[in-house]
């Protein structure tokens, strides 16, 4: 993407999901689908896109979320995915039907030029908690609302209660020193997982309104392909992956071993079921 018309600030997190990483997530597309549509199915409960409504899906990635609100809103409606990662936006535009009521941009939703007062909704499931400013992300967002529009997003709580994370990453440090600690609100999958500090993000941005549901889940990591599947896919992706660079194969050998011994205990028969916890959060324009 144009980072010239992007925050400058967002620039590492631009350069992440253009990169190598990106190109991971955008690879296992398919399977992160089926994974996280509990979430999706969760998110499009709450948000309640109604037919004919124009929605705006922030950080829309390969596009799952994208095509989930189409399909609700119909043919009389719209919708917009922004994301700034180019592999994952190609395999949105990929697996979008050409006639769906979709557009996508390659672009950062700090600064972008949205339509005045354009949107019903501004959704995002997972998309919103890599922004480095995010109250001038958000203000930017709310621009794009109608004075009558809502918000609903989902985002991590905090990563004591989400296994689905922490259980390969924990077997995974029994044999590699620990990733890089990030602070509390340092763009990540957990900057958003403190209710007082999105509170207060959405309120500096001019939201009202503000409600957080927490919401347990459990995730299937190996989408009923069995144990090998689910080490498979927390070798591609995700923390555990990132804690294993660079190691010598020696090293993932024994670390896989570990995760084997950890995920068995959440197996059931072809399943590996982890406990996760979100938040669906939703205020007003």
């Amino acid at each position: 993407m144009d980072t010239a018309q992007a925050h400058e600030r967002n620039a590492d997190q631009i350069a992440y999901w253009n990169g190598p990483g990106g190109q991971r997530w955008a690879d296992r597309q398919a399977v992160q689908d089926i994974v996280l549509q509990p979430v999706l199915d969760a998110l499009l409960d709450r948000a309640q896109p109604k037919a004919g409504e124009h929605v705006l899906d922030v950080g829309c990635g390969s596009g799952a979320s994208t095509k989930a609100f189409a399909n609700k809103v119909g043919p009389s409606g719209r919708l917009f995915g922004i994301d700034v990662s180019g592999p994952m936006l190609e395999r949105a535009r990929q697996s979008t039907p050409k006639d769906a009521p979709v557009d996508y941009a390659l672009a950062d939703a700090t600064v972008y030029p949205f339509d005045p007062a354009g949107f019903d909704l501004l959704a995002s499931r997972f998309g919103v908690m890599f922004f480095a400013e995010p109250a001038v992300s958000f203000a930017n967002l709310r621009k794009a609302l109608k004075s009558s529009g809502r918000l609903a997003f989902a985002c991590w709580q905090e990563p004591r209660v989400n296994p689905f994370f922490m259980a390969p990453l924990q077997a995974v440090y029994k044999h590699v020193p620990k990733l890089p600690q990030l602070g509390p609100e340092d763009p990540g999958p957990f900057s958003f997982a403190s209710e007082a500090r999105v509170k207060r993000i959405l309120g500096e941005a001019g939201f009202a309104g503000i409600a957080m549901e927490p919401c347990a889940l459990e995730l299937d990591i190996a989408i009923g392909r069995g144990i090998d599947a689910a080490i498979q896919g927390a070798l591609e992706i995700g923390p555990a992956s990132r804690a294993l660079e660079g190691h010598p194969a020696d090293v993932r050998d024994a670390a896989v071993s570990s995760m084997r011994e950890a995920l068995a205990q959440y197996a059931k028969g072809d399943s590996v079921r982890l406990p996760a916890a979100i938040w669906i959060v939703t205020a007003r324009a």
